[in-house]
């Protein structure tokens, strides 16, 4: 991909608003028609001179109404598979949360959660191997997801601004459930026990959720906290990143408020 740079850009907004046509200022300037065609798109856009064209309402800076338990669900969702890419500082930047072929069912919920938060704006599906990126396109990803920053996410530190805390608090569940949905499981353990001098097999659901960032896991661990859902850290393969759900009642309330994926 060729970047052009601000110059370029000015000149050919310059030539555009005098009067030049698309073609001309391409040839003018060595630069496709198609982003001189995107450039003045974006500058009558800016000026509102695009009939019946308007730029999405946002929840942070304009006061549009959110659909704040499904929000608690994508933020879930973000926190463990998501990533907002922002190429350049002339392109949207896009919301991207990869979903495993596996599970239709978690990618329907995906796209629906982020049509509910973002009604105005284009969702889509891109196949990648073994996956599917469910994504959103939007100039107000940063106002909803703060927390996007250079780098991996368990090398900087992750802290719910006190809007999302609030929203986290009165939707805990909600937010649980995207969390599992992303970076969680729902498996069947079993064991072995004497009984009357026979050893018997016993069966048992538990919840796993397994993140590298510890910031991650403490608001995860801290939600269940204040729902009464008892948990233990599970180091496995010398990795103490998961977190278990095991005891019977918790296991219930999972069972209830989250269930497997599908």
């Amino acid at each position: 991909m060729i970047f052009h740079g601000t110059e370029i850009r000015q000149s050919a907004l310059t030539l555009l608003r005098g009067g030049a046509n698309n073609a001309d200022v391409a040839r003018k300037l060595n630069v496709p028609v198609g982003t001189i065609g995107y450039w003045k798109h974006m500058d009558r856009a800016k000026r509102g001179e695009c009939p019946g064209k308007h730029d999405p309402k946002c929840p942070r800076c304009d006061d549009r109404e959110l659909d704040a338990g499904t929000y608690a669900y994508l933020l879930g969702l973000y926190l463990g598979d998501g990533h907002i890419s922002h190429y350049s500082e002339h392109r949207v930047p896009n919301l991207m949360i990869a979903c495993t072929e596996s599970w239709p069912g978690l990618m329907d919920e995906c796209e629906q959660g982020m049509r509910a938060v973002f009604p105005d704006n284009s969702v889509c599906r891109v196949r990648r191997k073994g996956c599917r990126n469910v994504k959103v396109y939007s100039k107000h990803l940063h106002c909803l997801f703060p927390q996007h920053g250079p780098g991996k996410k368990h090398e900087r530190t992750i802290v719910l601004e006190p809007w999302q805390q609030e929203i986290v608090d009165a939707y805990p569940w909600e937010f649980i459930r995207g969390l599992i949905h992303s970076d969680g499981c729902r498996i069947t353990n079993w064991t072995t026990r004497m009984v009357g001098g026979e050893r018997k097999r016993y069966e048992y659901p538990r919840y796993f959720f397994t993140n590298v960032s510890d910031d991650i896991r403490r608001l995860y661990t801290d939600t269940l906290d204040k729902l009464g859902v008892e948990w233990a850290l599970c180091t496995r393969n010398g990795n103490p990143f998961n977190i278990s759900v095991a005891r019977k009642a918790s296991v219930a309330l999972m069972d209830a408020h989250v269930g497997p994926k599908y």
